[in-house]
């Protein structure tokens, strides 16, 4: 089963759970603003996707960062620093397989067709 990782009320991941359940897919929903994020759980998207590609950089989150802030964010430990911090700077949706790893980011139908029809 696969877990989505977001926020109920964005779009993207609206269009995602919409799409999963359309094609029968089953999947658990993880909220960050209720549940958070641990560091254990970054560490492991980091191992398969780079981490300027999950920190959301055309977030609100992203743009209310000063630019001192901004500049601090420069490698994994310091972008899981942020992504702990400020949960709606991870990009959404972040969707895992059964084995715990990231396999798709953000919403394409067409991507999203190839990995899990």
């Amino acid at each position: 089963m696969l877990t989505v990782y977001g926020i109920p009320n964005c779009d993207t991941v609206k269009k995602t759970r919409t799409w999963l359940e359309k094609n029968n897919i089953e999947y658990a929903f993880h909220n960050y603003k209720t549940e958070g994020i641990s560091k254990d759980r970054i560490k492991v998207w980091f191992e398969s996707l780079p981490w300027d590609k999950v920190v959301n950089k055309a977030s609100t989150t992203w743009k209310g960062l000063s630019d001192e802030e901004k500049a601090l964010i420069t490698d994994e430990k310091s972008a899981a620093k942020l992504m702990m911090a400020h949960t709606s700077v991870i990009k959404r949706p972040l969707v895992e397989d059964e084995s715990g790893k990231a396999v798709a980011i953000g919403f394409s139908e067409k991507e999203y067709a190839e990995k899990f029809l």
